[in-house]
């Protein structure tokens, strides 16, 4: 294909200040890196750390916007990925708003991303089903797969990972493998399996991921005690983008994710892969959730990360504690149990490089994070692939930079539910 003949100046909403930004007509294109990709691009979403950075930490004069879907304009020459060539359409995240990077963010006409940082948008995905995936994919393998001991998700067939204990160690668990054709199978035999393993000292379970076509019948002989039931892993906030991810990727990974969000959503995310779902807003959530996971949950993503979540979350867990992973800088005054260890993901480290930005939102450079990241991107382009293997959030459209101005008013004002802002910024509709 016959490159992209690049303009001058381009079009990009900047940041005027806190909770402030202006859409500029005769910009600067991003200066683009040797291992990085320029792209064109198609549409962009509004993610809530859009709104949160320009809050906490506005730098005037930068670009706004982290996630985007676009085509290949110009492929840096240090680039290593072979697929990347002028005209391929991709989707994937930056970090807008940058102190260091004033030109460079997804809401603009020309974003620059790392060429090992980014997804092929295959023909099956709309550009704004892409965007509105960019950040999620890379912030949910962080979250789930940096650190914890789980199987990275595949669309074939999958054992489920040996059973987890809160401190990451494993027993073992004896399993045989068929094929079954019945995608609903999965929730029924899970729910018959654990049923069954209250009164008897065997089940068998089924596992299979949530594609159409792709699903798998797994033999597991174990004892009825608490141990055996802590391939749960709890969900907060799973009606946000990254919570609806989450739900799918972990039974990709052969666990069985159990959600929380509102009543209005619990379809949504049942549809998702949660086994259960719990009504924050009920006093009784976390002895629900207690009850249902047999008092042996040991593995937690918060994405909402504040004091009230925090509190459900470590009293839905089990005597033995565990592992507690939030999507925020976490408040230190809900972290109320010894026997649970706490983390945070931001997203941005998986770019290698510092971040100077002020507290919650400043890191050093983690080489470590950026290893993972190429990893991560490499593994599941073949989820990215195949056709309903991942179920995109609800969209809601909107057209043009200026249109982005009022989507960012409603996620900070916590307006919108399960539903993801995406806008098309050039050319055909999104």
């Amino acid at each position: 294909m016959a490159a992209h003949a690049l303009p001058a100046t381009q079009r990009a909403l900047k940041v005027a200040g806190a909770n402030k930004v202006a859409v500029q007509m005769a910009c600067p294109l991003p200066t683009l890196q040797d291992d990085e990709v320029l792209v064109r691009v198609r549409c962009a979403s509004i993610n809530p750390v859009d709104a949160k950075m320009l809050d906490l930490a506005p730098h005037v004069g930068a670009t706004a916007g982290c996630e985007f879907a676009g085509d290949v304009v110009t492929v840096g020459a240090g680039v290593r990925n072979p697929a990347m060539a002028v005209g391929v359409a991709v989707f994937g995240c930056v970090c807008g708003n940058h102190p260091e990077r004033a030109d460079n963010g997804a809401y603009a006409d020309y974003v620059a991303v790392a060429g090992d940082l980014v997804y092929l948008l295959p023909s099956h995905l709309t550009y704004a089903e892409g965007a509105s995936l960019g950040a999620a994919m890379p912030t949910v393998g962080m979250a789930l797969y940096s650190t914890w001991p789980l199987h990275t998700p595949q669309t074939r067939p999958q054992t489920p990972p040996q059973s987890l204990r809160a401190d990451g160690s494993t027993t073992t668990t004896t399993t045989t493998s068929s094929t079954t054709t019945n995608q609903t199978r999965l929730a029924a035999a899970v729910e018959a399996a654990d049923r069954a393993a209250a009164a008897t000292t065997t089940t068998t379970t089924t596992n299979a991921g949530l594609a159409a076509g792709a699903a798998a019948t797994t033999a597991t002989t174990t004892t009825a005690t608490a141990a055996n039931y802590n391939h749960y892993v709890l969900v907060y906030g799973a009606s946000t983008t990254c919570g609806a991810l989450a739900l799918q990727m972990l039974r990709y990974s052969g666990m069985v994710p159990v959600a929380v969000c509102s009543p209005s959503n619990f379809a949504m995310v049942t549809a998702r892969g949660a086994d259960a779902a719990f009504d924050y807003h009920d006093p009784a959530c976390a002895d629900n959730i207690r009850r249902h996971t047999h008092s042996s949950l040991g593995y937690v993503l918060d994405c909402i990360g504040d004091v009230a979540s925090m509190k459900i979350c470590y009293a839905a867990m089990g005597a033995a504690g565990g592992r507690y992973m939030a999507l925020n800088p976490f408040p230190l005054r809900a972290h109320s149990r010894r026997d649970v260890k706490p983390d945070y993901v931001l997203v941005y480290t998986i770019f290698g490089k510092e971040m100077k930005l002020p507290r919650p939102f400043g890191r050093p450079a983690r080489p470590k994070d950026r290893a993972f990241a190429e990893a991560w991107y490499r593994s599941t382009q073949s989820l990215v692939d195949t056709p309903a293997a991942i179920i995109p959030h609800p969209i809601r459209h909107g057209s043009g930079l200026a249109d982005i101005l009022p989507g960012l008013d409603c996620m900070r004002q916590a307006s919108i539910t399960g539903i993801k802002l995406v806008y098309q910024i050039n050319d055909t509709p999104c």
